[in-house]
């Protein structure tokens, strides 16, 4: 009797259970996985907001150019620092990795072994795990020694200095793919248009241009700067700097990629993707929260209460040395604004994501205001034109106002830009803790 009693209960529990996984023919969503928002790593939360963009009252240069707007911006992360000489290395050699591995290993150890036989239609994915433990430019012992089959990769002939083994760099280019949403939402009523047609393909050398610190200034002995500024452990937590508008989008991408990678590894669901940050976000987050301000740190002044300038800039007559760097300067240097961020005025002027336009803030949206154009290599120059924000080593005081804006065409490099990178926020307050 007693087991017929615990058998009864036993079954009620399994029927209860099973009507507790039912929506007894009710809609109440599908079952996903909760997702609870994580600061990346080097990044800091901006709070969105609304803020009066453009120049203050006391700045009256350009003033005619320069309208000013209230506009509101939605939260998003954004790098605490400009993206340093190191973390672009670890672009680049993904990018030389992948290509040896891809185009000149042909060995099947540094790829996954499909489960279920050839899965993915003969296609074939590095296992960056593998690579990691089993590096491919140095053997250790008990490997093979790879050099031979990886002869192609170096300088040869007459370009080759002093017998050494130097990378070609001009084969690290990045190939990628990348949806224009905007492109899609204004033909999305052409029935003639495909998917392909809003998709945007690129291929991007993306090894900096380090002669960029003798091309910017003529007759100036900057070869040491050339020989050693990227390459030069000494220069690792310094802001990179030579590189284009199209490397620093592809940085974004390859960053966005790259961290989807190790979230599908582990069914984790992907963070919003990298990417530059338009001129709306630099101007808010340079701002640090502070209204009708000057500078990031508040100001009118570029100097403290003990006379110690705040930021690395060309001071006075071009007393490059007074703010304690005759070029850029740890990436770390000087207080960060209030939002946490490090040298949004001065050390390098940055690229962000906006197209320039003199008459821009009349006609962008006063909601997460952009004006962006994905502009073709046959366009005029005037059509290549990107909004550089924050001022550089080697630019006056005026330039490290949070309201003035400057462009630079999105082919050069100089040896003044660098860039960072932001991740846009989904979901409630990150501070919002409960």
């Amino acid at each position: 009797m007693r087991n017929k009693y615990f058998l009864l209960l036993f079954l009620a529990g399994v029927v209860l259970s099973s009507c507790s996984k039912s929506d007894r023919g009710e809609v109440l969503g599908i079952q996903q996985r909760g997702f609870r928002a994580e600061l990346p790593a080097g990044m800091v939360y901006i709070p969105g907001g609304s803020f009066l963009m453009g120049q203050t009252d006391q700045d009256i240069t350009f003033a005619q150019i320069a309208q000013t707007k209230q506009v509101t911006v939605s939260p998003f992360f954004m790098d605490q620092t400009e993206i340093t000489n190191s973390q672009y290395h670890q672009f680049i050699n993904w990018v030389r990795d992948s290509i040896a591995i891809t185009r000149y290993m042909n060995d099947d150890k540094y790829y996954y072994k499909p489960k279920n036989g050839d899965a993915a239609g003969n296609q074939k994915y590095i296992n960056w795990e593998y690579v990691k433990r089993n590096p491919i430019w140095s053997a250790r012992k008990g490997q093979n020694n790879n050099a031979g089959r990886l002869q192609d990769m170096y300088y040869k002939g007459d370009d080759q200095l002093f017998g050494r083994n130097e990378i070609d760099v001009r084969l690290l280019k990045y190939n990628y793919a990348t949806m224009v949403l905007r492109n899609a939402s204004d033909a999305r009523f052409d029935k003639t248009k495909k998917r392909s047609d809003f998709i945007f393909r690129d291929t991007v050398p993306v090894y900096p241009d380090t002669l960029v610190w003798l091309n910017d200034f003529a007759y100036a002995a900057n070869e040491p700067m050339v020989e050693g500024y990227f390459s030069h452990p000494s220069y690792r937590n310094y802001p990179v700097v030579g590189v284009t508008w199209r490397q620093a989008r592809a940085f974004s991408i390859w960053r966005s990629r790259y961290n989807d990678a190790y979230k599908d590894s582990r069914h984790m669901p992907h963070r919003m993707p990298y990417s530059l940050p338009t001129e709306a976000e630099f101007e808010y987050a340079s701002r640090g929260g502070r209204i009708g301000t000057d500078y990031p740190w508040g100001g009118p002044y570029i100097k403290n209460a003990k006379g110690c300038l705040l930021a690395n800039f060309k001071p006075g007559r071009g007393n490059y040395t007074d703010d304690g760097g005759a070029y850029t300067v740890n990436v770390r240097s000087y207080f960060p604004n209030d939002y946490g961020l490090y040298n949004m005025a001065g050390n390098v002027a940055e690229w962000t994501l906006s197209a320039y336009d003199e008459s821009a803030s009349t006609f962008v949206h006063d909601m997460s205001p952009t004006f962006n154009y994905e502009a073709k290599a046959t366009d005029p120059e005037v059509l290549k034109r990107k909004v550089v924000r924050g001022g550089s080593w080697k630019d006056i005081g005026y330039f490290l106002q949070n309201a003035t804006r400057s462009y630079e065409y999105q082919d050069t490099a100089k040896s003044y830009i660098g860039f960072r990178c932001v991740s846009h926020f989904v979901g409630r307050d990150f501070r919002d803790k409960r």
